[in-house]
């Protein structure tokens, strides 16, 4: 059996959802797409505006593929962590690799966050929703493989944990959600 090793930045995610799912709904409530980033009485307005851009990277700059307005929300040099391992460094590579998603879904789209919260200090976000989209469009990898679309539909749970700057922008950016379990809801995992 293969050991998987988590970085420690997920195991504070994973605490945290668990505990804001104890606290009152009303302290640290979700957000959709479509709807206001909601309020919460003494979150300093540095942290309600950082979260609240962080929906609207999801819910519209991702899902939408506004990528002219990634810098809203992105540092130019920001630097990136995939769940892979890799990571990338400014706008231009992190924008090729959000792309990628929408070449074998083209309905790809995130539209809530069951879980948003962060630190006083607005330095610190973290963001829990899902991914979704169907597998429609062969998926081409990097070294040419191609697999065929499948047509099933994904909804697969992502985190995402930012680091801000004093300008409201992500200078770090760790992205997690479960690759394995991804290919085997579009059907070409075991």
């Amino acid at each position: 059996m293969k050991r998987i090793v988590l970085p420690i930045s997920f195991a504070v995610v994973v605490m945290a959802a668990a505990h804001a799912s104890e606290t009152p709904m009303e302290k640290w409530p979700s957000s959709r797409v479509g709807e206001q980033a909601p309020s919460v009485e003494g979150m300093p307005p540095a942290l309600a505006k950082n979260l609240a851009t962080f929906d609207d990277l999801d819910f519209r700059v991702y899902t939408k593929q506004a990528w002219d307005d990634l810098h809203l929300s992105h540092a130019e040099n920001i630097l990136v962590h995939y769940p892979d391992g890799h990571t990338t460094t400014g706008l231009p590579d992190h924008i090729k690799e959000l792309d990628f998603m929408w070449t074998f879904a083209p309905d790809n789209r995130i539209i809530e966050h069951p879980v948003r919260f962060g630190s006083a200090d607005a330095e610190w976000t973290a963001v829990g929703g899902f991914i979704e989209g169907t597998f429609t469009k062969p998926m081409v990898l990097a070294d040419g493989t191609v697999i065929q679309p499948t047509g099933k539909k994904y909804r697969l749970p992502m985190a995402t944990l930012g680091r801000w700057n004093k300008q409201g922008q992500m200078v770090e950016e760790f992205l997690y959600w479960d690759n394995a379990a991804f290919m085997k809801q579009i059907g070409v995992g075991n």
